[in-house]
């Protein structure tokens, strides 16, 4: 008798931490395909400003000669980010570099009266903000889904279970050190 109670016990505990287990890799799955659907959150908003870019850059190119440079620079960070084969870093490096040239084309605009009087262009500007802030909010997201998933798999016990899973750590976006910089409005002003 004694020992069917003890096979029994045996049983109910292995039972209960088949249960144990199973909850803590479901929350993890969850967890990890939020991460991938907050990315893909951001890549929406990045594929509309990809699709802006074009039309940007042709209303752009007509008033300003002198800043060819930035013009081609934006156009080559473009087609580098659409590269199906880039790592998420690298992706997340590239659109960085984007969101950088863009910010300096907005700053260089300002030497060109005619160009901020276009109504293309004041349209295509206005798209470009609302775009960016809806990149900056679904970043915002991508980030906390991210920062919770890293949080599950090494905090005890779902570390346990994320290491059979072979779960790694994501990367969140993150600020470039040019855009942590305090902007020194005086020297804009200047120009």
């Amino acid at each position: 008798m004694e020992l069917i109670t003890g096979l029994t016990c045996l049983g109910v505990g292995a039972l209960g931490l088949a249960i144990i287990y199973a909850l803590l890799y479901n929350s993890l799955v969850s967890k990890k395909n939020q991460v991938e659907y907050a990315y893909s959150g951001v890549d929406v908003q990045l594929k509309k400003r990809h699709d802006l870019i074009p039309n940007l850059v042709a209303t752009v190119k007509q008033y300003m000669q002198h800043e060819r440079e930035l013009l081609e620079r934006i156009t080559e960070l473009r087609s580098r980010a659409l590269n199906p084969n880039l790592s998420d870093a690298e992706r997340m490096q590239v659109e960085n570099a984007l969101t950088a040239a863009l910010r300096n084309l907005m700053i260089a605009v300002e030497n060109y009266p005619q160009l901020r009087a276009n109504e293309n262009f004041m349209h295509l500007q206005a798209s470009l903000n609302e775009i960016e802030e809806q990149i900056a909010a679904a970043r915002r997201a991508y980030n906390a889904a991210v920062t919770d998933y890293n949080n599950a798999i090494e905090m005890f016990p779902t570390n346990l279970v994320a290491a059979t899973m072979g779960l790694q750590r994501r990367a969140v976006f993150e600020a470039e050190e040019s855009e942590r910089a305090t902007p020194n409005v005086a020297k804009l002003f200047q120009q």
